[in-house]
């Protein structure tokens, strides 16, 4: 056992069902739970969690009823061929021995339906700011026929194979509607006051465990605090606990907020552990029933802390088993974990619009079933211990022709075991066995370069990478400074601890240009990913000392006490959340120029507004439209979007307006007719984000591999993706 993690490792309890730690992963629709495949996505990514060591998981929601869908292409437990799914599913998993519970889902008026799909429904017609409709008002039988889906879904449930169900009363969907007096206007057996109010919840339980028996684990999902002025106050949640315990629950897993609450709760301007006084408040109520907390809880350690200061029983955590599969076997075994950034670009944003879920960090998250996964498998199953082959390449340990030489890390060869084969030893790792490792230069060590290197040299081939500046890392390298995003810097940490791990060597401070020609050649192939570079922009003073550009103005602190940032994108966006963050020596006053009406129009849905209200709270100046710009020695002169001619004070300018591909390499590249890729920013700019540069450094490995497997001696010479 890990020490500092005996609490989190420590079996657990929830109803009569033991669970091999403390640690539960909570649902998450994932988008291809309806996939026409017979569930093997499905099972393939709950199975990568079980190899990895989770213990109880609960799946994505599975509405009860067609009105109940989220969205469109949600499975439904009335869908035969749905059900068809999950019995593959918690089959799989169950002879894996894993755990797994089906969520029992209703969105009420959160429901966005597909065109000619029933209406949504809810307690009472208050329209929704989630689906912009109005709600149709459930009669009274129509809410007792409801109560008779979720019964009917957990009967589904346990004869499908799973080892538990979790009712789907938190985040403001249907059962929380019936419980807020905000959206709860009835006067009848089901509202007009608490006890009513929360009658239907108490219900639902009860019909559940009636449908599946004493012996089978109920959870409920519940609120702990909507965060919404004239929701359900606390002295109710108490009372509400209380009764779910009394109806049958076996545990309560205490969500945060609704989706229209005006206060974060899973974005990364959220404190980790922020919300764990919520579920206490909850475990206080209902003494010795098994109490879950969530939200915001991201590393093991400080699950760690959280079970050995409260009295709370289990941790809930979702997204951080998206960033890394085997978060509780790589903590086990005091290996680094790829820690969930609380991004939500790919994972929280995706699902809202029903697109399929992925991870900024992994960004294999819904490719489990694919031949490539192999590699993530076998690492998980044995840590590699391969022997580095010679490689063709000479590493860059002294300068060549015309090349200063510069500081590297490298590591020297471990052994990794492997079946032998007719022809000799290989590498196992990749979609096949390698049976002669290749050579690889990645020239960029940002995020898109530190991925395709580790997945390289973990499928058996000898990777150098090549790294202009003195750490590796890139555009994360600024990002990590950024208020809320400085878990970014333990993306890097990472990454780099697995190049180590794996043998790759790594050169900082050593540009590739157009003189190592002769070096690229020598290599199999050979990844460009050098990154972005800011795009600059002409403008009278633009050339004066005090103005700078983007990557600068994240490096160092000269930053004065009056800034202004030229730019209306996400870089701007964090430098303005950087510049005026509490505590700034000297306090500053921060303007942003943009050109267009909306300031970072690309950042995510569940992020954006949350960012722009924290810099609304700094009193950050947001000027649109702006024209004519003009910098002096102390201030931006500009006509604004009013046509009003304006002067805005600023001892530092900063130019955000964009990027431009750093591909000067590129030519190098396809002179020296090496097989190659080119990946990230240095491929296009044009709707560049670390999604992006993340997965196409794992496409561009991918295609290595492949291309490696059906060439002979050289490989053919690949073109840019």
């Amino acid at each position: 056992m890990t020490t500092g993690l005996e609490r989190v490792l420590r079996p657990g309890r929830i109803g009569r069902l033991t669970l091999p730690h403390r640690i539960v992963m909570g649902a998450m629709h994932l988008g291809w739970e309806n996939r026409d495949d017979d569930g093997r996505a499905l099972a393939a990514f709950y199975l990568a969690r079980v190899t990895g060591g989770a213990g109880l998981m609960v799946t994505g929601g599975a509405a009860v009823s067609a009105a109940g869908a989220d969205v469109p292409g949600y499975g439904v437990l009335d869908d035969v061929a749905f059900r068809a799914r999950l019995r593959r599913v918690a089959g799989e998993v169950g002879a894996a021995g894993g755990l797994l519970a089906l969520q029992l889902f209703h969105a009420g008026r959160y429901a966005q339906p597909a065109a000619g799909g029933p209406r949504p429904v809810a307690p009472s017609a208050v329209p929704s700011p989630i689906s912009r409709l109005t709600p149709d008002t459930l009669s009274a039988t129509g809410v007792s026929r409801i109560v008779e889906d979720f019964a009917r879904g957990a009967h589904h449930a346990r004869e499908l194979g799973f080892s538990a169900v979790e009712i789907m009363g938190s985040e403001g969907y249907l059962i929380d509607q019936f419980l807020s007096p905000l959206t709860n206007r009835r006067d009848d057996e089901w509202g007009g006051d608490p006890q009513r109010r929360m009658r239907f919840g108490v219900a639902v339980v009860r019909a559940v465990r009636e449908a599946v028996g004493t012996d089978f684990p109920v959870v409920m999902r519940m609120t702990g605090d909507d965060l919404l002025p004239g929701g359900t106050d606390r002295d109710t949640v108490s009372e509400y606990a209380r009764a779910l315990a009394a109806a049958g629950a076996d545990a309560l897993n205490v969500g945060v907020g609704w989706h229209e609450s005006p206060t974060p709760t899973v974005q990364a301007v959220v404190p980790p552990g922020h919300w764990v006084p919520v579920a206490s408040a909850v475990k206080a109520a209902v003494g010795a029933l098994p109490v879950l907390a969530s939200n915001r809880i991201n590393r093991l350690a400080q699950a760690e802390a959280i079970l050995a200061g409260t009295p709370l029983d289990l941790i809930s955590m979702a997204r951080p088993f998206l960033a890394d599969p085997a978060l509780i076997e790589r903590s086990r075994a005091g290996r680094p974990v790829n820690i969930c950034v609380a991004c939500n670009q790919a994972c929280i944003d995706r699902s809202l619009v029903g697109a399929a879920v992925s991870c900024m960090v992994n960004p294999l998250v819904g490719r489990e079933a694919d031949p490539e996964f192999e590699a993530e498998r076998e690492d998980r199953a044995a840590p590699p211990t391969r022997a580095a082959p010679p490689t063709r390449a000479a590493p860059a340990t002294q300068a060549e022709p015309g090349v200063r030489a510069a500081p590297s890390v490298q590591v020297g060869p471990v052994v990794r075991g492997g079946p032998v084969v007719r022809g000799g030893p290989v590498v196992r790792g990749g979609p096949v066995a390698v049976r002669e490792p290749r050579t690889v230069a990645v020239v960029g060590a940002g995020p898109a370069g530190l991925r395709a290197a580790r997945d390289l040299a973990l499928a058996g081939h000898r990777v150098t990478v090549y790294e202009a500046d003195r750490e590796p890392g890139g555009q994360f390298r600024l990002a990590c400074r950024v208020p809320g995003k400085a878990d970014y810097a333990e993306t890097i940490r990472f990454l780099t601890t697995e190049l180590t791990r794996l043998g790759v060597v790594l050169h900082t401070g050593r540009p590739v240009a157009g003189a190592d020609e002769g070096l690229l050649r020598r290599y199999d192939g050979v990844i460009v990913a050098t990154g972005v570079v800011p795009r600059r922009v002409d403008l009278p003073g633009g050339a004066l000392p005090h103005v700078r550009d983007y990557g600068s103005a994240f490096t160092d602190d000269a930053l004065g006490p009056r800034v202004a940032v030229i730019g209306g994108g996400g870089i701007a966006v964090d430098l303005a959340h950087l510049a005026s963050q509490p505590g700034a020596r000297p306090p500053r006053q921060v303007t942003v120029l943009l050109r267009g009406e909306r300031l970072g129009p690309r950042m995510g849905r569940s992020t954006r507004w949350a960012v722009l209200a924290e810099l609304r709270r700094r009193q950050v100046a947001v000027v649109p439209g702006v024209r004519d710009l003009r910098i002096d020695t102390d201030a931006v002169h500009l006509v604004d979007g009013t046509g009003a001619a304006r002067s805005v004070p600023a001892d530092t300018v900063v130019i955000a307006a964009g990027q431009l591909p750093a591909d000067g390499l590129v030519r190098t590249v396809r002179r020296a007719g090496v097989w190659h890729r080119v990946v990230g920013g240095a491929r296009d700019t044009t709707g560049l984000d670390a999604v992006r540069a993340f997965a196409e450094g794992h496409a561009a490995a991918l295609a290595f591999q492949r291309a490696a497997q059906g060439a002979g001696r050289t490989l053919r010479v690949g073109e840019p993706a």
